[in-house]
């Protein structure tokens, strides 16, 4: 019991990147409590106990539905601001140091109707302030929404999200995302976009093969370039993409609890995680949409040793997978991942002991 309890605190105290979290899925239930009471939104919780109870989730639908109502508290710059900072504060908090954070420009211009000058202005003070006060660093995500009323409503928001998105390159933007419900709308229909994306020199990491199969994951990579995949597990469905995955060097940021929470695999025990590593697939391990999924980045890695049962070696490892497939430059990538092999070696004697 004494090893397993240092072996916790060493998961959360050592550094961490994460790749895979939604800003507007990062709110705490707290903040959106104050943000519904102060902009005049009605929401079906009054407490943050209500919230909790409400954050379980039907189906993935539903999920989507909860999100979009949490969107549209967020009025002006100075809550987009409030929520960045206090990501930044949850950031420290459980010693993340680097995230790439993704956020949905046309969910706020078209259906709540704000301006890009407002929510990103409000995004990056909130990012300087977290920057100073807590010595984190983020980057931004733009995700096209996959999902609309048609297909003009489809082309206008992709056309808004790739356009800000290249826009706004000098001010944080590193990649372009795709997101909302896969079923029924497959990768391919977004070539153009993402082709533009690239070409303007952002990068790619569309969201697949979560609640679609193996033949989501193969559209990203042969239509959106992807670098990296959202999701990605059911990757494992297709042994020819699994080894694809692991030959071409493409990284899964995986997000293990969300999956369960969400009833892509009934219970943690079915999750791929571990058969993914064994087959030499890159994996990093996020958090997704933790306040709405009642769980931080910390219990996605603790799960890495409990259930998992990797070494601390491995797990290590993994963290690091963090750091090297991160859309940072390389030389800055060399730095952070000798900064955290250094950490990681010094708190492994102070706290495990070996």
């Amino acid at each position: 019991m004494e090893r397993a309890q240092a072996i916790e605190r060493y998961l959360q105290a050592v550094p961490k990147a994460e790749l895979h979290v939604h800003l507007e899925g990062s709110i705490l239930p707290a903040t959106l409590l104050k943000l519904a009471q102060h902009n005049g939104i009605s929401l079906p919780v009054s407490t943050v106990e209500e919230a909790r109870r409400w954050f379980q989730y039907r189906d993935f639908a539903h999920f989507i539905e909860i999100y979009f109502l949490i969107s549209g508290c967020l009025k002006t710059e100075e809550d987009y601001e409030l929520i960045t900072y206090e990501f930044g504060a949850e950031m420290a908090r459980q010693n993340v140091r680097y995230a790439e954070v993704t956020f949905s420009p046309s969910t706020h211009f078209f259906n709540m109707g704000i301006k890009h000058d407002v929510y990103f202005t409000g995004l990056n003070k909130g990012r300087e302030r977290a920057r100073t006060e807590f010595g984190v660093e983020m980057r931004w995500v733009f995700d096209i929404v996959r999902n609309a009323s048609s297909q003009q409503e489809l082309h206008r928001k992709a056309d808004y999200t790739t356009s800000v998105a290249i826009e706004s390159m000098q001010e944080g933007v590193i990649a372009l995302g795709l997101g909302g419900a896969e079923v029924g709308s497959p990768p391919e229909q977004f070539a153009p976009w993402f082709e533009k994306a690239l070409a303007a020199g952002l990068h790619s990491t569309p969201h697949a093969g979560e609640t679609v199969g193996p033949e989501s994951v193969w559209g990203a990579l042969r239509t959106l370039g992807a670098e990296r995949i959202g999701h990605g597990v059911r990757s494992i469905e297709d042994p020819s993409l699994v080894k694809h995955l692991a030959q071409e060097g493409i990284p899964l940021e995986l997000c293990p609890l969300s999956n369960i929470c969400l009833g892509v695999y009934k219970h943690i025990a079915e999750h791929p995680l571990p058969r993914l590593y064994a087959a030499g697939v890159p994996l990093s391990v996020n958090s997704d949409d933790p306040p709405l999924f009642n769980v931080t980045l910390n219990d996605n890695v603790q799960a890495l040793y409990e259930p998992f049962h990797f070494d601390l070696d491995t797990i290590d490892e993994i963290l690091l997978n963090g750091v090297r497939h991160s859309f940072l430059p390389q030389e800055r990538k060399a730095q952070m991942e000798m900064a955290f092999r250094t950490e990681m070696q010094k708190l492994r004697q102070e706290l495990v002991g070996s």
